[in-house]
């Protein structure tokens, strides 16, 4: 996590102060069902959250004692009982380090997903409003990179918007999975810790309870969420990878804004390159490395080890952190992306009409010719258009064989681009809910 690449507000979910506020609340809550147990004094609980409520933790005071002591929340629990007082003897009744770590991270992890969602919410916003304004602009579809046949670049935008409402969905499941909360005690048994004041601070923190742990909650759940993450950014590094793509010079269908006063080259001062984008896709490749440490976190020792301690306080901030500047990143990029709607004519043009290859040989079969001469016949006038011989629809009319089968008349309403482009309003439909 670098500033660089980070957001304030996803930041401070993961700041030394946020994450002492959260071990507090928990705490905090805990101590307040075990009054209503009669497990501590009443008057203990509520000395709590009075002297604690509106504590400024100090970091720097934590971080002195767990130089001491090697263990960061019996450093937290030693600066809060400076702060309560006497009372705090009663908090962490029957708890266990987890117990506080592992509800924390969820509470974190939830807090990140909102963000998250939320970003989500933009890009489609930014998708939903160009791919409307687009939806009947023609271009190139491509397969393998070269040209296929006519799509417009609504459409493009549209598939896009599906695939991040697709993204969204998973983001949501995922912060339920992980949303869980253990207040379980040592190996899960609630020994020490009666199930209701796990229960009680569940709610209170807006999580749910897990269902059955060790020390620790199941890791299965952080797996299943950091690789939503990856899929997320791979959606991302899909459509900048597009966008890439079509700002080449010789594409040059859209590209990036590009502010007053931006320069794209210390040494060419004409260069306009496709950075934030860029930029896109190599933030998608850090937030996906963060996938594998969290599967292998899965696997571990008996009721817990700590081996997935390290990963998580880096993995945590670090993936959430990125794909909150990403996501952002490229909603910006998206509402402000130019384009070149003459030069997707121009391109669509280039090579001589063959995007309308397969209405030919459609056309060919209906009227009687076999599938395989039909395709000879095609493909012979298409390579002769590769060869930059001329163009495909003059070929075509002056093929003795191919006349043999579909007149002049035929051949030209082959080539209506509005063929193509007829059912923009039902993919819109199936998209958006509208067209």
């Amino acid at each position: 996590m670098i500033p660089r690449y980070s957001r304030a507000e996803m930041a401070d979910i993961w700041s030394p102060e946020s994450r002492f506020r959260i071990w507090f609340e928990i705490e905090a809550h805990a101590a307040d069902a075990m009054a209503e147990l009669g497990i501590v004094p009443k008057e203990a609980a509520a000395r709590v959250w009075e002297m604690g409520k509106d504590a400024q933790f100090d970091v720097a005071r934590i971080d002195e004692i767990e130089r001491e002591v090697k263990h960061d929340v019996i450093a937290f629990l030693t600066h809060l009982s400076e702060i309560v007082g006497p009372e705090a003897r009663f908090v962490h009744q029957g708890m266990t380090s987890s117990d506080v770590l592992d509800t924390c991270l969820a509470v974190q992890l939830a807090r990140a997903s909102d963000l998250l969602i939320a970003d989500v919410d933009k890009v489609l916003a930014a998708l939903e409003r160009r791919a409307f304004e687009h939806k009947l602009t023609p271009t190139v579809g491509r397969s393998h990179g070269i040209h296929a046949e006519p799509t417009t670049f609504g459409i493009k935008l549209a598939i896009a918007h599906a695939e991040f409402q697709r993204a969204r969905a998973r983001l949501v499941a995922a912060k339920a999975e992980v949303a869980t909360c253990a207040i379980s005690g040592a190996v899960g048994t609630f020994a020490h810790v009666d199930p209701r004041i796990e229960a009680h601070v569940a709610a209170k923190m807006g999580l749910t309870v897990e269902t059955v742990s060790t020390q620790v909650i199941p890791r299965d759940r952080h797996a299943m969420f950091f690789a939503v993450l990856g899929v997320v950014a791979s959606s991302v590094e899909r459509l900048a990878t597009e966008i890439r793509h079509l700002q080449r010079t010789e594409v040059l269908e859209a590209e990036e804004y590009f502010s007053e006063g931006q320069k794209g080259s210390s040494a060419m001062p004409h260069k306009r390159n496709p950075v934030l984008t860029e930029n896109l896709t190599g933030l998608a490749r850090m937030v996906r490395a963060y996938v594998t440490p969290a599967l292998e976190n899965v696997a571990l020792w008996h009721e817990r080890d700590i081996s997935h301690s390290s990963v998580e306080r880096m993995i945590g901030p670090d993936a959430t952190v990125t794909l909150d500047f990403a996501l952002v990143r490229l909603a910006g990029v998206v509402d402000k992306l130019v384009v070149h709607t003459d030069n997707m004519q121009k391109n669509m043009d280039k090579l001589g009409g063959l995007i309308h290859s397969q209405r030919v040989l459609l056309a060919l079969t209906q009227k009687g010719a076999s599938r395989e001469d039909s395709y000879r016949l095609v493909q012979r006038n298409a390579m002769r258009v590769w060869r930059g011989e001329g163009d495909f629809r003059t070929f075509l009319l002056n093929d003795a064989d191919v006349r043999r089968f579909l007149t002049e008349e035929d051949i030209n309403e082959k080539f209506d681009l509005g063929y193509h482009l007829k059912h923009a309003d039902t993919i819109f439909k199936r998209v958006f809910g509208h067209a």
